[in-house]
């Protein structure tokens, strides 16, 4: 399956890019917002329908709980035992599912806000398969880590493409009025100009520093942030902070998180957010992806993954760290973000960049 959401960055000529640097108008093709679902009251469901057939979806969903509620996955309101999916909670060993009647991508179930994305393989007549990343706040405050769930689920239909997605709530209580669903599109014969992802910002380093800063953008509910970082020198891990109008230094952030594939740790009431847990090394790469939910009146939930090149040549393996934070401010939408190292010595190289997008 290719990866049109890593396109922005890498600058693949098939119009997405074109579009995210030009703004609205300025190409072809893209994320677009097929349709959405925002809660008027409280409820068990949020339907999303009449989709149109597009080749890969990416579902965007922000909860609130009024009681017990966790995250799970329905298509063209089958309730039938058509599912099966395999998942990692908290990091532990992968378990699985067979023969269900829903798609489970949070195994938490307290009553607190829950952000999760999704991407899915919409043909047909294939089954559809489906990649879920999703974090649970669990408590207020920045001394609780976040709960995080990663799954792979597929659907055991083969007739038709999708047209309703429901985000179904496997547990007794609610989800809260304003928790919403929202439903991307990405087909290669697209031609629409109204990408849902508008770039906010995009910064790249003309001579060495130690960290990559945003300048002060247009905050948005939904954020998207991609950053390609290369050493001078020996690097510590890296990190990355945000604030309103200026950086949050203060002990407000939780973390979760695990380097390839070994137990997560879980630093808390911390400084920073730790998303690479080994540095670079001399003249290595690395590269990131963030999404993040950015309500103004919540905590700022984030969901990250990065990829380190650690030695040139087929010879040495990469280095994954998978996370999820929280940056507890509940009073502003965060509109400027750091990627710093944090040994105060090593430098990102010249033409290390950042980019911001976003969307409401």
């Amino acid at each position: 399956m290719s990866l049109p959401y890593l396109q922005p960055y890498l600058g693949l000529s098939n119009g997405l890019n074109t579009l995210h640097a030009a703004g609205a108008g300025g190409g072809i093709g893209g994320w677009v917002e097929l349709a959405r679902t925002t809660l008027g009251s409280n409820g068990d469901n949020i339907d999303v329908s009449s989709l149109p057939d597009k080749r890969y979806y990416m579902v965007l969903a922000n909860t609130t709980c009024s009681g017990l509620a966790r995250h799970g996955l329905r298509y063209n309101s089958d309730s039938g035992t058509n599912y099966s999916w395999r998942y990692s909670d908290n990091g532990t060993p992968d378990a699985y599912n067979v023969s269900l009647n829903r798609i489970v991508i949070q195994a938490d179930n307290t009553a607190t806000d829950e952000f999760s994305v999704t991407y899915i393989a919409n043909k047909s007549d294939k089954e559809k398969l489906s990649y879920s990343q999703d974090i649970k706040q669990i408590a207020t405050g920045a001394g609780t880590a976040p709960a995080r769930m990663e799954t792979v689920g597929k659907h055991a239909q083969t007739s038709n493409p999708i047209s309703t997605i429901t985000l179904f709530n496997t547990e007794s209580g609610d989800y809260a009025s304003g928790s919403e669903c929202v439903v991307l599109g990405w087909d290669p014969a697209d031609t629409h100009t109204n990408n849902f992802w508008e770039e906010l910002d995009s910064v790249t380093l003309s001579s060495s520093n130690s960290r990559i800063l945003s300048n002060v953008f247009t905050s948005k509910k939904y954020i998207w942030i991609q950053v390609f970082g290369k050493a001078v020198n020996d690097a510590a891990n890296w990190r990355f902070r945000v604030g309103y109008n200026t950086i949050d230094t203060g002990s407000n952030y939780a973390n979760r998180q695990s380097q390839n594939g070994s137990a997560d740790v879980t630093p808390t009431s911390d400084s920073k957010c730790d998303f690479g847990t080994s540095g670079l090394t001399v003249n290595t790469g690395a590269f990131a992806n963030i999404f993040a939910i950015n309500n103004a009146s919540n905590e700022k939930l984030f969901i990250t993954h990065s990829v380190k090149e650690e030695t040139a040549g087929a010879t040495t393996a990469p280095v994954r760290t998978e996370g999820v934070h929280k940056w507890a401010n509940t009073s502003n939408q965060f509109n400027i973000i750091e990627i710093e190292t944090n040994n105060g010595t090593s430098n990102f190289d010249t033409g290390s960049t950042m980019r911001i997008w976003g969307a409401d």
